[in-house]
């Protein structure tokens, strides 16, 4: 029926996915784990990441070449929208309840779409790829895309350094007090509000770059943000709200779900995420690697 080589190749892509997913899951929980904000509009920062990548490459420089140069200053220019973004709108509502969280957020989930619509239009946009990482290798007789092995590296390879940074340095352990008791940090001279703002940046930068690696591989359009936000959504739900390693695993398990199940049943696919999560809520609410709380 499925030959191994087929399955292996299956999972390989299982495995890119929950690549791309990681990059943006994981800003998102790093936002809510530290703030404690559920950022709605994080697809859109992923969306921008693509649309400055694009941007990058056939608008300014219009050549691939500049690729790589592309995959710094996109999701450099996306944290730095992160940081406007935090600092006039987002810290106005850390002590607010869920409702205005949702509000402002969502609110900016439709800026960034009349944004994106006013500069780039509706139109469908593709990026092309360097020579370097175009067309395909065999493995096992199948073929799989060179582009998709730059991914497989460079993910695992910025989750091992967020896992880091975060329980291996000052700065993560600063992070994590700062989680834990806000109040109790800022009496013992903490700047609380530059330190959210650095963590807000590192999320966007994050989103960002699951934009711009994911743009030679897409469909560029204004609605790009949506799929990948509940994407993202269902991935820190399964790994345990405001969890990086929750997330990590959580993408795997997501990335593995819909590659298999494209393959096995694709006419019950697009359910099957959402049969994982609640299966998960019911036998451990508070997801694979989350903390209960009272």
């Amino acid at each position: 029926m499925y030959d191994f080589s087929g399955l292996f190749i299956q999972f390989l892509t299982g495995l890119t996915q929950a690549m791309f997913i990681f990059l943006v899951a994981s800003g998102l929980s790093l936002i809510f784990g530290t703030l404690g904000v559920i950022n709605f509009a994080h697809g859109s920062l992923y969306m921008l990441g693509a649309y400055f990548c694009l941007t990058i490459l056939k608008f300014l420089f219009r050549a691939p070449t500049y690729f790589w140069l592309a995959m710094i200053f996109a999701p450099f220019g996306v944290a730095v929208t992160g940081a406007f973004i935090e600092i006039v709108l987002i810290r106005k509502i850390y002590k607010h309840g869920l409702l205005e969280q949702i509000i402002v957020t969502y609110g900016l989930i439709l800026i960034f779409g009349d944004l994106i619509r006013a500069f780039w239009g509706t139109q469908d946009y593709s990026m092309e790829k360097p020579l370097s990482l175009e067309g395909s290798i065999n493995i096992l007789g199948q073929p799989f895309p060179v582009y998709y092995f730059l991914v497989l590296i460079i993910t695992p390879c910025i989750a091992v350094l967020l896992w880091y940074f975060l329980t291996r340095t000052k700065w993560g352990w600063i992070v994590n007090a700062t989680t834990s008791d806000r109040e109790m940090m800022s009496a013992l001279g903490m700047n609380v509000p530059r330190l959210f703002t650095l963590v807000f940046i590192c999320g966007s930068w994050l989103g960002g770059l699951g934009g711009a690696l994911m743009a030679p591989v897409v469909a560029i359009n204004p609605g790009m943000d949506m799929e990948v936000l509940i994407e993202s959504f269902i991935v820190i739900v399964i790994g345990g709200l405001g969890s990086i390693s929750g997330a990590f695993i959580g993408s795997l398990i997501l990335g593995q779900i819909n590659a298999f199940g494209i393959l096995l049943l694709p006419q019950y696919a697009l359910i099957f995420a959402y049969v994982l999560m609640a299966v998960i809520l019911i036998v451990k609410p508070w997801g694979l690697k989350g903390k209960l709380t009272d």
